[in-house]
This record gives structure tokens, sequence and C-alpha cells, in this order.
């Protein structure tokens, strides 16, 4: 490779540097291996790192659900798996086919008008909801439920600070719930989240109309729909969600998939973009790029997003997952979580010295109270294989000898009962 850029050396090819900059860097001093070599190598790093082995019990956003076999296999076909951003949308039918059936599904299961095709993750599907309702109300000022999952709340921190948009925080009562008695007038919107960051479940009958004028975005973790009446139902104008739960493993926390939605009145202030069915001269059925992003043929200042393209092979996953599953399917999954957590629950809160931390209903995530013994419990189920948040990732609400506890339909029976003696068994 030298010789064919006509460079007689590495240090030659490196020139351009600046000599103090290279004397900080030494070799790595690899030698050359076969690749069977590298692979045995590689294969005994990564054997070192047994979270794969553990058993989770980790929440916060991210779950660790149970990827059906059809998913990976449809997704890693080559026409979806090399697939890029449709330039030429008219070329891209199936590429367009697959976003409208995500869209869709996505209405379907929000109870809202309409949906993009997917945004980066949850937390700047719920950021560009904020600047959506400023575009709409215009007020500068939004007021946020405290209960946000912190990662999704120092991404809409970092949006907002940028945009010059006042964020009010709603502080959260005895059931874990958001209270409004407090509310501010002047608002572009009021941002909520269900389940919250306790696991609880936001009551939002009524919010609409007790907010007046400012639009209410609501995230929600889209499993849950299966189960609980859609934002759609109390008047939510954007519902936002992380869609890790439909389809995607937990991957150390990523990729992510957004999802957005809300209603035809804001069609054109919804970032993102969007595919349209429609039929052809002839009357055959189509698919087109309805609605566009900030790409090279649209004026910037004319963009609703900086954000320039979709999560689109994740987008795929959860619509494999979510159209392989069903409504049945999806129901029976929600209340397997529902269930297998209130099981968990019930059972560590009837200990002496623990407690819910909060008295409002939960879907498959909770919060315990347990005074002077949470990092000997955190520890204890550490040591034993189980994953589980350390106490201090919820200190950020205020809360101490607290631990949070999400349960999926991958707990067993028998898991669940290691867990309530290892914790039944620290003093």
């Amino acid at each position: 490779m030298l010789a064919a850029i006509g460079v007689s050396d590495l240090e030659a090819l490196f020139r351009d540097i600046p000599q103090e900059i290279r004397d900080r860097f030494q070799p790595i001093g690899l030698e050359a291996k076969s690749e069977m070599e590298v692979a045995d190598a590689l294969g005994s790093m990564a054997a070192r790192n047994d979270a794969a082995t553990r058993v989770s019990f980790l929440g916060g956003g991210i779950y660790d659900h149970y990827v059906p076999s059809i998913v990976p296999n449809l997704l890693s076909r080559s026409e979806f798996y090399t697939a890029y951003t449709p330039y030429q949308p008219e070329i891209s039918q199936g590429t367009l086919t697959a976003m409208f059936e995500f869209q869709t599904l996505v209405c379907e299961l929000t109870g809202m008008d309409i949906a993009n095709a997917s945004m980066y993750d949850g937390s700047t599907a719920l950021a560009e909801a904020v600047l959506m309702a400023e575009r709409l109300r215009k007020k500068a000022r939004i007021a946020v439920a405290s209960s946000l999952f912190e990662q999704v709340s120092r991404v809409l921190d970092t949006y907002c600070w940028a945009a010059d948009i006042e964020i009010l925080r709603l502080p959260f009562d005895e059931r874990g719930c958001v209270s409004l008695e407090t509310l501010p007038e002047e608002l572009s919107a009021v941002v909520l989240q269900t389940p919250n960051a306790f696991g609880v479940i936001e009551p939002l009958q009524g919010i609409k109309d007790q907010i007046g004028d400012a639009m209410l975005v609501v995230a929600v973790n889209p499993l849950s729909l299966a189960l609980l009446e859609p934002p759609a139902s109390f008047g939510a104008d954007i519902v936002v969600a992380e869609g890790q739960p439909l389809g995607l493993s937990m991957g150390f926390g990523g990729p992510l998939l957004g999802i957005f939605a809300t209603r035809d009145a804001y069609v054109r202030q919804m970032p993102g973009r969007m595919s349209g069915r429609t039929v052809d001269a002839d009357g055959n059925v189509g698919y087109t790029m309805a609605a566009q992003t900030r790409e090279q043929h649209i004026r910037r200042e004319r963009a609703t997003s900086n954000i320039c393209t979709n999560s689109a092979l994740c987008a795929l996953a959860a619509t494999i997952y979510m159209a392989s599953a069903g409504a049945h399917g999806l129901r029976h999954v929600a209340a397997l979580n529902f269930s297998r957590a209130h099981q968990l629950a019930k059972r560590l809160a009837s200990m002496e010295g623990i407690e819910l931390a909060f008295q409002g209903e939960f879907f498959n995530e909770f919060v315990l109270r347990i005074p002077g013994r949470a990092a000997a419990v955190h520890e204890a189920l550490s040591e034993a294989g189980f994953l589980v948040e350390p106490s201090a990732v919820l200190e950020a609400y205020g809360l101490t000898d607290a631990l949070r506890f999400a349960v999926t339909e991958k707990r067993t029976v028998e898991e669940i009962d290691r867990v309530v003696d290892i914790v039944g068994g620290v003093r």
C-alpha cells in the first residue's frame, strides 16, 4: 500500500501529523497472527464477560425481553440488512412498504392518527416532540414530570437548552404519580411518562382538561399498551416511545428505536419521514415518501428536525415482532410481564423491613424501599448472578435505600423464587 501511494515508510505516511503529537503515542505491539489464532484470542477475551450468563432484572427503559427467532431471521435478509435511506423512493418499494406497515402498527398501538417511520431512540423522540410543541404553541416553556427516566431527562435538557426552552419540573406524590397542583400557565407542553421511572402507571384521565392550551406529550412503554388504554383516548397530542421492548435485544444499550405518533392536524410539524400509500395511473398500489426530512433537497430553514434518517432496521424488527405476535400475542406477553412483576413485588414487599416505595399501580417494574439493607441486597443478588441496578441510580429522584426491579416474560418462577430466597437471607 505504501508503494502504491508513493510513500517510503510509515513515518513518511504520518508526517503531516505534528511530531509533538506523534511522540505521545507508542506502537501497540500487534504481531501477525492467522485468522484462527485471532478468533481464539478474541473468543477467550469475550468469555471473560459473563453478563450474558446472568439473569437480568434490569429496567430503566431497556428490558430483557425474548426476541422470537423470526425477527433476526427476516432482519438478516440482504435486501433489508444492507438497505439504506431511500433517496429515490420510487424504486424502494420494499423499504417504503415496511415503513408504512410500521407506521400503521404504531397508530393501532397508540390510537393516534399518524406516525412517522421512526427516530433514533425514545429519548430523541421525546425531545423532538417538545420542539414540535414549541413550534405550535411558542410559549418557550414546558412542564415535565420529574419521574422521567434519567437518560431521557438529560437528552431533553440538552435539546431545550439549545432551543431556549425553559423546563419546569413537576413533583410526584406518594403514589409515584405526577402532581399537577403547581402547574403554571403559558406552557407549550406538559410532558409525562407512563409507566414512569418508578414503573408506576400515570392516570391520564382528565389531564388534558387541566393543562389548558398546552400540548399533552406522553412517553410510553409500547408493550404496556397491549393492556392499557392508549394515550389517544385521554387526549394526548403526541405519543412517543422507546421501541426496544418490541423485538430488539438489550444490546448493551443499543441500537434503539424511537417511536413518534401524533394527530392529523399536526402532520406538517411532525419531524422525521413518513411513507404513504397511493395508486398509480393504472390503479396499482404503490408507496411514496409522503413526508421527508432535512436532506439535500430540502431547505434547512424549513426542516422540522436535524434528524436526517430513521432507525429503519430497528423499525423493521419491531414490525416483524408486532405482526408475528399479533394482538393476542402482544396481550399475552404484556400480561406475563404484569403478572410476574406483581408476583415478585408482592412476595418481597411482604418481608419485614421491605415495602413498595409507591402505592400507584405498576406494569412490569417497581421500586422497593429496603432501609439499611439495599446495598447488601444488591451485592448478594449480584454475587448470585442476578443483575439489578444499584441503589445509587434512584438517588437522582431523592430515593435512598431503594432498588428497582424489572420483570419480563423471560423471568421464570424458579428465578423469582431464587431472588426471594436471596433477599430474605440478607440481614
